[in-house]
C-alpha cells in the first residue's frame, strides 16, 4: 500500500498533511476558531492582515473533514472599475477574476486536479450575491467577500437564510467600501453586539498586518488621509 506524499504550499505559512492553516497572530488563531465553531462568523479590517486567506484555508480544512457538501463563493457585485457586465462569458467566468484571492487559496488546498474537478462539478459554486439571496443552503460553507458592500437588506437576506450543517463567513474592510453610504456592515456587527447574539465579529487592525512593511505602512497613510 503506498503512502500519500506530504505536500507544502509555500505562501503564508500553509501547509497540507489533510491541510490546516498556521495562524501568524493571536487575530489569525481567533478568526480560524470562530469559523470551526460558529455558524456565522463576520471578520472586518483592512488589506493584508490574512482574514480572506484564513477564512477560505479553514473553509477548505474543514471541507476535508467530510462534513460539508459544497463551498459556495461570492462577493457583492459593486465594480472598483468596470462592472460586471464588461467581462464576457457566463456569471462564473465574470466573477471568477474578482473571487480569485480565495479560489487561490483552494487551487493549493485540494491541487489543481481536484480543484478542477470541484468546480466542474459544482463543489466549489460561484453565484452572484442576487441568487445567493434567494437559497437556503445545506451542508454548505458560503464565503462572503467584499462585505462592506453589502446593504443592511442584503446581509439580513443572506444570514438569515443558512440552511441547517452550514457555516456563513462574512469578510469585509470598512474602509474600503465602493457604496455611497459603506457602514451597513459595521451597523450589522452593532446590532449583533447590541442584542447579545452569540456571534464572533474578529476585527484585524493595522498593526494586524502580516504582508511586507511597506504595505501596513501604505495602508496606515491612507487612513490618516482618510482616503
Amino acid at each position: 500500500m503506498s503512502k500519500r506524499k506530504s505536500r507544502y504550499a509555500t505562501k503564508n505559512n500553509i501547509h497540507r498533511i489533510g491541510f490546516h492553516v498556521i495562524p501568524k497572530n493571536d487575530k489569525q488563531d481567533k478568526l480560524i476558531r470562530s469559523i470551526k465553531v460558529y455558524p456565522i462568523t463576520v471578520t472586518i479590517g483592512c488589506a493584508g492582515t490574512g482574514k480572506t486567506y484564513c477564512s477560505a484555508g479553514t473553509a477548505a480544512s474543514l471541507f476535508m473533514q467530510g462534513k460539508y457538501k459544497k463551498i459556495v463563493l461570492t462577493r457583492a457585485n459593486v465594480p472598483t472599475g468596470k462592472s460586471l457586465g464588461y467581462f464576457p462569458g457566463t456569471i462564473q467566468e465574470k466573477m471568477t477574476p474578482w473571487l480569485l484571492p480565495m479560489l487561490e487559496v483552494f487551487e493549493q488546498a485540494f491541487g489543481k486536479e481536484k480543484y478542477k474537478y470541484m468546480i466542474n462539478k459544482g463543489e466549489i459554486e460561484i453565484q452572484p450575491i442576487e441568487t445567493i439571496r434567494g437559497r437556503s443552503y445545506k451542508d454548505a460553507l458560503v464565503l462572503v467577500d467584499e462585505s462592506q458592500n453589502l446593504s443592511l437588506d442584503e446581509l439580513k437576506a443572506i444570514s438569515t437564510r443558512l440552511g441547517e450543517n452550514s457555516k456563513l463567513i462574512l469578510m469585509g474592510d470598512p474602509a474600503q467600501s465602493d457604496v455611497k453610504d459603506g457602514k451597513d456592515l459595521l451597523k450589522f456587527c452593532s446590532l449583533i453586539k447590541k442584542c447579545g447574539i452569540q456571534l464572533p465579529v474578529v476585527e484585524f487592525s493595522v498593526d494586524d498586518i502580516v504582508r511586507s512593511d511597506i504595505v501596513a505602512e501604505l495602508v496606515r497613510m491612507f487612513i490618516k488621509e482618510k482616503l
